[in-house]
């Protein structure tokens, strides 16, 4: 099946069609919550075309033209696409939002299931083929404000975030290795795997099981973890449950 999988939730803005399949019954891809990529095995990807642009300011000037770039690469039409994948943040809220109104306007048009996945966890299962089983990634990306946001992961799973914290803060545990933000896995004594961003493949690769399963998307929550940067001063002693 060929994906459309879009991401805004860091300075890159990511787009890329993948194709999809379930592989010959094996050992499960864990990624995310504790959930198998492949349920019945493991699962293949192919990147079919792709855009990726860093420009924290160019969100929407460029998603979609990037879009439409790939669909002309590689020789398909919006016809030929069975569903979305969008990465949910955490992210700031002007560029994450893009993303999400993107894919969930091509879903609209398109009559297309739309599937919300975390990019961090995106950035885990790229990085996954990097890792010995017995590893412990830590994934941060770019939060502003001198902070991250951050989650940990151990054999493939979400173990702990994410999270918004300084870097300082952030709960390492037996953390190994870092992926992310190569502005911020500096701030972390530990060895630093080649992963920056969501790719599509990586985001698809996360919501395969739904994907192949095809079951029914949850509605996409945004993972802001915090307000936005134009909230007003009285708003500014809130914490992050709003009390």
């Amino acid at each position: 099946m060929l994906v459309l999988s879009v991401d805004t939730a860091t300075p890159a803005v990511t787009a890329g069609l993948v194709e999809l399949e379930q592989a010959a019954p094996d050992a499960a891809t864990v990624v995310g919550d504790g959930m198998p990529v492949g349920r019945t095995g493991t699962v293949q990807t192919r990147t079919v075309a792709s855009r990726v642009r860093v420009d924290p300011r160019a969100h929407a000037e460029v998603l979609t033209p990037q879009i439409l770039e790939c669909l002309t690469e590689a020789g398909r039409s919006r016809a030929d696409i069975a569903a979305v994948v969008v990465g949910i943040g955490p992210g700031p809220f002007t560029g994450l939002r893009v993303g999400m109104a993107t894919a969930a306007a091509f879903g609209d048009a398109l009559g297309l299931p739309v599937y919300g996945v975390c990019s961090l966890d995106a950035i885990a299962a790229d990085a996954a083929t990097d890792l010995t089983p017995d590893s412990e990634l830590l994934v941060v990306t770019d939060a502003r404000r001198r902070e991250v946001y951050w989650a940990r992961y151990r054999a493939g799973v979400r173990v702990a975030g994410p999270d918004v914290t300084k870097p300082g803060d952030v709960d390492m545990a037996q953390a190994t290795a870092i992926a992310g933000s190569a502005s911020h896995v500096d701030f972390f004594d530990l060895p630093v795997l080649p992963v920056e961003t969501p790719s599509p493949a990586g985001l698809v690769r996360v919501a395969a099981a739904e994907l192949l399963a095809r079951t029914v998307p949850e509605p996409l929550v945004p993972l802001y973890l915090r307000r936005p940067d134009a909230v007003e001063k009285s708003y500014r002693t809130l914490d992050r449950t709003g009390a």
